[in-house]
């Protein structure tokens, strides 16, 4: 071949590959495909190489069903025979015969169609029932272990009870506001809203309009998450715009608009929260409870999409969009005439979730002998990273603050991780070194059984002193390793619920479109966050189910309700590992944790609000064995009652003592505030009051039922858990100073 004929076809190569291209990406992606992919991939790389056949396969049937209906209220026992007669032990295989998109939208179609049947029915039944409140009839508060009702006219008798108990629970609640209202001498904020009976409307008309809008997108996603999570309750599938937000929570940074929406019940999207130096506060027109009823992405001027009664997810997507490029929004100015409107252009922009970020402050109390402690504070909301580019990074963010701590030179240390759901392993595992000597912080072990010792990075710790960990049942994975290195290492005492979550496994995203043949469309075929790996304490123990048990357990609404791995579906089981060959603890002495624990529990048998904790616990155990709710309003009138008479009980006994105690604070402590930002400007810790609204990061607008809460706010922003904290580190600090000073006087004599 001649080099002008090698040129030609090169030439013609090119064309047909650039045709070929521009086809591809008017093509839809073949969601057939991106099943038998992911098949493949968890076959091959999830931890529990579990059996690929029809029991399996049931799984993925009724992990599907459970997702569509989580209350069993819209299938009936006929939908669910046929569905497992067709599709129940074969699910398998048709994924990998690259057809599991018919079953997929088979089910969502039942299910669309029995929506639609039951908001028809919701509509006669609220038109035509007069609702006799007088009956002693009752539901069960939840459906999800409750049978499938046997058929269409099982399904209405049910709806009829649910649409009741809506209606009358709506009733209920205008008429408490209303009576709270008339107590405390304010209007009444719900006295223009619309009827109870119309406002149950219109939450299904919401539903409806939801399930309908769902695209073949959509339906594939549902299924697939289906199937991943067949696996375990942390493999997830992840479609093109769910792992566009993920990443964007991970990395604390989002561009947009930095406005927090919040869908209305008659369809429009409502402004809640407006960044402060965000692009829409910098623009300066749109304003706190205005509602936006369309969206034109590009600002065209022309095509405007109407976004009534669309999900949030997708308003959100349709606002956002690439840095520098313009949005307009169609708005419903808040106070206007029903039915004006206006539009707004804003340039979208970067907004970094700075509510998210770590932050720090330092409490300076003093004790009865008037001898003041330093105590600093960090809180973490999440484990975040930048997977793209590294920009942000938890870890980096608390060595800031860590190392400005100790140069303030505090006296002890609580590092708060109450509500941490996680997040990097990496940014963890740097963390924990910290506060402890080079050594191990996890042990990683794969499908194979293979183990890792990831130990942390720093020769020596940052921080030496004193240490509390705060945790509660929220607090997951990454929390987990963090709290449990630190007491496998003894190095600090772990303070709150009696466990944490119990996730101890380790995903990793893997990209379905690499795994696409080479002509199919692979830019959304989506992302599996896939489990590849179990983690272990350096001692050994995993913390699967069973999560970090506290050294000191301070009780809280979460022991009452079911919350924790325990109580998820297809969860692995707990195992431990021998301990890391070069763990080395520290003297558990060194923590005084009998002391302690005395000291706390005499404070803690003392405290009210922990006894009213306990009572709520209780309270809320007793209703989730009942399960019952009551369709009779005399009934239920008389329980408001009861916890009326309660409330104000506790509110007139709180409000004697939280003025004493606010009192006590105001002489005894100081609060200083230190964030990221100030530490960038070299700035030092600022008296702040943390009892005040911090509009630092947000301005959002407030309930109209907001100011009637007349429940006292917690003195100085203090609730019992992180009050009582404070105090058991300010107990460990004097005894380890004690001790320390012992140590030294015995050496000295000893010479």
């Amino acid at each position: 071949m001649t080099y002008k004929r090698i040129r030609q076809a090169l030439a013609y190569t090119s064309l047909a590959l650039a045709t070929s291209c521009s086809v591809l990406a008017e093509q839809p992606t073949d969601f057939n495909e991106v099943g038998k992919q992911v098949s493949i991939l968890l076959q091959n790389t999830h931890f529990s190489r579990a059996k690929w056949n029809e029991e399996l396969s049931k799984k993925f049937l009724e992990t599907y069903l459970r997702d569509l209906d989580y209350g069993r209220m819209y299938f009936t026992q006929e939908d669910v025979d046929r569905f497992q007669k067709e599709y129940g032990t074969r699910l398998h295989e048709m994924l990998l015969q690259k057809n599991c998109i018919v079953p997929a939208n088979d089910i969502y179609k039942t299910f669309k169609e029995r929506v639609t049947e039951r908001a028809e029915f919701v509509k006669s039944v609220l038109k035509d029932d007069p609702f006799d409140f007088t009956k002693d009839e009752s539901l069960q508060r939840s459906r999800k272990d409750a049978a499938w009702a046997k058929n269409r006219a099982e399904a209405e008798q049910l709806w009829r009870a649910t649409i009741k108990e809506a209606v009358l629970s709506e009733t209920l609640r205008r008429e408490t506001v209303a009576r709270l209202a008339k107590e405390q001498g304010k209007p009444d904020p719900l006295v223009k809203e619309k009827s109870p009976k119309e406002k149950v409307a219109m939450r299904y008309d919401r539903l409806t309009h939801s399930v309908a809008e769902a695209d073949d997108e959509d339906v594939a996603n549902y299924f697939l998450t289906a199937v991943t999570k067949a696996f375990d309750p942390h493999t997830e599938y992840m479609g093109y715009r769910e792992i566009a937000r993920f990443k964007d929570s991970m990395k604390n940074q989002l561009v947009g608009i930095g406005a927090q929406l919040l869908a209305e019940e008659d369809g429009a999207t409502i402004i809640k929260g407006i960044v402060v130096g965000g692009p829409a506060d910098k623009q300066g027109q749109l304003k706190l409870n205005d509602r936006i009823v369309g969206v034109d992405s590009l600002n065209g001027g022309t095509e405007v999409t109407d976004i009534m009664f669309m999900k949030i997810d997708k308003v959100v997507d349709l606002i956002r969009g690439a840095e520098n490029t313009e949005v307009r929004l169609k708005i419903e100015p808040a106070g206007a005439t029903p039915g004006e409107t206006t539009f707004i252009v804003i340039k979208r922009g970067k907004v970094e979730m700075k509510d998210e970020q770590a932050s720090a402050q330092i409490i300076e109390k003093k004790d009865a002998q008037g001898k003041a402690q330093k105590i600093g504070w960090i809180t973490l909301p999440s484990f975040y990273m930048d997977f793209d580019n590294g920009e942000a990074s938890c870890a980096n963010d608390v060595q800031k603050l860590l190392n400005r701590l100790v140069v303030e030179k505090i006296d002890g240390l609580i590092i708060d991780l109450r509500g941490n759901g996680g997040g990097s392993l990496d940014e963890v595992r740097k963390m924990t070194g910290f506060f402890i000597k080079r050594g191990p912080v996890v042990q990683v072990k794969n499908e194979l059984g293979q183990v890792e010792v990831k130990d942390s990075e720093l020769k020596s710790p940052i921080y030496e002193g004193p240490l509390v960990v705060l945790i509660d049942k929220s607090s997951a994975s990454a929390s987990e390793i963090l709290a449990g290195a630190l007491q496998d290492h003894n190095r600090a005492v772990i303070v709150g619920d009696t466990s944490t979550f119990g996730k101890g496994t380790v995903q990793q995203l893997m990209d379905v479109g690499r795994m696409m043949p080479f002509f199919a469309r692979r830019d959304r075929a989506g992302t599996v966050k896939v489990t590849l790996q179990k983690f272990y304490r350096p001692s050994g123990d995993s913390t699967q189910l069973k999560g970090v048990v506290s050294d000191i357990v301070l009780s809280s609404i979460y022991d009452g309700l079911e919350v924790g791995e325990a109580y998820l579906e297809n969860k692995l089981e707990f195992d431990r590992i021998r301990q890391a060959g070069d763990f080395e603890p520290l003297d558990r002495a060194n923590l005084f944790l009998p002391r302690l624990k005395e000291l706390s529990e005499k404070r803690t048998l003392e405290s009210k609000d922990f006894a009213y904790t306990a009572e709520d616990i209780a309270e809320v155990k007793k209703r989730n064995v009942e399960n019952k709710v009551t369709l009779n309003k005399a009934s239920r009138d008389k329980e408001i009652a009861d916890a009326d008479v309660k409330r104000h009980e506790r509110n007139k006994e709180r409000i004697a003592r939280f003025a004493e105690v606010e009192k006590a604070d105001k002489a005894s402590t100081k609060f200083y505030k230190l964030s990221l930002a100030d530490i960038a400007d070299d700035k030092p810790p600022h008296l702040y009051d943390p009892a005040a609204e911090n509009t630092d990061y947000m301005r959002k607008a407030k309930d109209e039922t907001d100011d009637l809460d007349d429940t006292p706010k917690w003195p100085s922003g203090m609730d019992s858990v992180k009050r009582e904290g404070i105090l058991i580190l300010c107990d460990l600090a004097e005894m380890a100073a004690a001790a320390k000073t012992a140590g030294v006087l015995k050496k000295t004599a000893d010479r």
